[in-house]
C-alpha cells in the first residue's frame, strides 16, 4: 500500500509541475507578444485561447496512445520542460522579426498546449487500475489546478523581477525535466530500457542549465540584434523591462521594447510638453507630474524658481530609482528626482487621483502610450473627471497624445475625450526627429487665462519660444478625424492606437 500510494503521490506531483510549468510558460510567451506587438490584453487573450485548444488537442490524442504509457508520460515532461524553456530563448532572437516572431510564438504555444494537455488523460490511464475513479478524477484536476494558481501568483511577484522572462522561462524547464529524471530513477524497474530515457533526461537538463547560467548573455545578444546599439544598462522591473543603449554621442532609453527617449533631442519633446503649462497658468505653486519617471519633465518644472512643490506618481518604482541613482541618467534629468522640492510616489495614477486631496496648479501628463487597456483607462473619460477635482481654479493641464500624423484617430480621441471635462481645451504639436510628429493636448480649467498668455518665461530653453500659437496649427493630413469618447466601458483609444500603430511596426 504505501508503495502504491507513492507511486500515484509522484504522478500527481508531476502534473502539479507541468500544470504550473505550462502555465508559466504561456504568461512568457504573452509578455513577449505584447512587448514586440502592442496590446497585451489582446496578446493574452490569442495566447491563453490557442493553449487551451491546444490542450484539448493533446488530449485528444491521447487516446491513440496505448503502450508505454509511463515512459511517454516521461518523455512529455522532458518535451514540456525543453520546449516551454527553450521558447524565450528563440522568441528573443526572433524579435527584429515581427512575422516571423508570430508564427514561431504561436507555434510554440500550440505545441506546449498539446503536450500539457496529453498529460492527464495519460496519467489517468495509468493509475485507473491503482485508484477508484471517482479519487482518481478529483485528485488529478485539484493538482491540476493548484499548479495554476501557484503559475499565476509567482509570475508577477516574485519570478519576473528576479529571473526575468528568458530565466523564468528557462528555470521551469529545468524544474520539468528535474521531474522527469526522478520519475526515470525512481520507476526504472517499470519502464523498458531506462537508461535511454534517464539520458534523454539528463542532456535535456544539461541544455536547460547551460543556457540559464548563460541566460544574461544569450539576452544580451538578442538585445544588441534587436536594437542594433550598444546596449549599456538592462534591467527587468515588475511593469517593464528598461534598456539604455549608447550610440556615439546618443543615449537612447527603451522601455519594453518602445523608445522612451533619445538624449540628443528629448528637449524637444520635455519643453513642448512642459514650458506652455507652465508659462499660461496663473499660479504654479504646486505642480504634479503623472508618470514621467525618468525626471525629464520634473527637471523642466525645476527651471520656475516660484514652484514651491513638485509632486511626482509613477507606477515603477523600479523606474524612478533607476532615475535616482544611475550617474548618467541623474545627468540627463540634472538629478531632479532627488530635488528637496520633489516627492516622487509609486502608486497608480488611476487610484492614487481617487485618494488625493491636495490640489495643484499644473498637471503634467506623461504617460506612456495607450497601448493596452491598463494604459487606455489613464486615457479616459472618467479618469479626466477624477482629475478635475484634484485641481486649483485656472489650473492648466496637459497631456502627451502621441502623434497627430502617425495615430490621428488616437490623438483626437483624446483630445476631444478632455474637451468632455474642461472648459478650455486646444492641441498642439511639435517635431521630434526621434518621433516625428508628436502632440498634446492642453486643458484650462477656468477662464481665468488663455492659451497665449505669458505669465512667466525661463532663459535656456533650446526649443520652445512661448510663442504658442506656432504650435497648434495642423495641415490637412493631421486634421480632426470624426471620433469617438473613449471611456472606461468601450476602450475605443487602445482599437484606434493598436489600428493605426499596427500599420507601421
Amino acid at each position: 500500500m504505501g508503495k502504491k500510494f507513492r507511486f500515484e503521490l509522484l504522478l500527481l506531483f508531476a502534473v502539479f509541475v507541468i500544470a504550473t510549468c505550462g502555465l508559466i510558460y504561456e504568461l512568457v510567451a504573452g509578455t513577449l507578444a505584447s512587448y514586440l506587438l502592442g496590446d497585451s490584453v489582446k496578446q493574452f487573450s490569442f495566447i491563453i485561447g490557442v493553449y487551451l485548444f491546444s490542450m484539448g488537442v493533446g488530449s485528444y490524442f491521447a487516446k491513440f496512445i496505448q503502450k508505454n504509457l509511463l515512459k511517454t508520460f516521461v518523455e512529455i515532461e522532458i518535451l514540456v520542460g525543453l520546449v516551454g524553456g527553450l521558447s524565450s530563448v528563440v522568441l528573443y532572437f526572433l524579435f527584429e522579426n515581427a512575422a516571423s516572431f508570430q508564427f514561431v510564438l504561436y507555434f510554440l504555444v500550440f505545441v506546449t498546449g498539446c503536450l500539457v494537455g496529453l498529460e492527464i488523460p495519460l496519467l489517468m490511464n495509468i493509475l485507473k487500475d491503482r485508484v477508484a475513479f471517482r479519487d482518481l478524477v478529483s485528485n488529478v484536476f485539484a493538482f491540476d489546478y493548484i499548479g495554476a494558481l501557484l503559475a499565476s501568483i509567482l509570475f508577477p511577484l516574485f519570478l519576473m523581477p528576479h529571473f526575468g522572462i528568458m530565466g523564468t522561462s528557462l528555470f521551469f524547464g529545468m524544474i520539468n525535466v528535474s521531474i522527469a529524471i526522478v520519475l526515470s530513477f525512481v520507476l526504472q524497474n517499470e519502464v523498458k530500457r531506462p537508461r535511454i530515457l534517464q539520458s534523454k533526461a539528463l542532456i535535456s537538463f544539461t541544455i536547460l542549465a547551460v543556457s540559464f547560467l548563460f541566460s544574461d548573455r544569450l539576452l544580451g545578444l538578442s538585445e544588441e540584434k534587436f536594437y542594433g546599439e550598444n546596449i549599456i544598462y538592462t534591467q527587468a522591473t515588475p511593469y517593464q523591462r528598461i534598456v539604455l543603449t549608447h550610440q556615439k554621442s546618443d543615449y537612447r532609453l527603451y522601455l519594453n521594447n518602445n523608445l522612451q527617449f533619445s538624449s540628443q533631442d528629448e528637449y524637444r519633446y520635455h519643453e513642448a510638453l512642459v514650458h506652455p503649462a507652465m508659462s499660461m497658468a496663473p499660479k504654479i505653486d504646486h505642480v504634479l507630474v503623472l508618470g514621467g519617471g525618468d525626471g525629464l519633465a520634473v527637471r523642466e518644472v525645476l527651471k520656475y524658481r516660484d514652484v514651491k512643490s513638485i509632486t511626482l506618481v509613477d507606477l515603477d518604482a523600479g523606474m524612478t530609482k533607476l532615475f535616482q541613482t544611475n550617474a548618467i541618467l541623474k545627468g540627463f534629468n540634472k538629478n531632479s528626482l532627488n530635488h528637496p522640492k520633489v516627492t516622487v510616489l509609486n502608486q497608480d495614477a488611476y487610484i492614487w487621483s481617487k485618494a488625493n486631496t491636495k490640489r495643484f496648479d499644473v498637471v503634467i501628463i506623461d504617460f506612456p502610450d495607450p497601448s493596452n487597456y491598463s494604459l487606455g483607462k489613464l486615457y479616459a473619460l472618467n479618469f479626466y473627471q477624477t482629475l478635475q477635482k484634484n485641481l486649483t481654479e485656472n489650473a492648466v493641464v496637459v497631456v502627451q497624445t502621441t502623434s497627430p500624423y502617425f495615430a490621428p484617430k488616437s490623438f483626437w480621441c483624446i483630445q476631444k475625450t478632455i474637451q468632455h471635462v474642461f472648459p478650455q481645451v486646444d492641441a498642439y504639436h511639435a517635431y521630434v526627429p526621434s518621433f516625428g510628429e508628436w502632440g498634446f493636448s492642453i486643458a484650462i480649467n477656468g477662464f481665468g487665462t488663455t492659451f497665449n498668455t505669458v505669465y512667466r518665461t525661463v532663459q535656456g530653453l533650446r526649443f520652445y519660444t512661448y510663442q504658442f500659437d506656432t504650435m497648434n496649427q495642423f495641415p490637412s493630413d493631421m486634421m480632426q478625424k470624426d471620433v469617438e469618447i473613449n471611456r472606461l466601458d468601450n476602450q475605443i483609444l487602445v482599437r484606434y492606437f493598436d489600428e493605426e500603430w499596427g500599420r507601421i511596426q
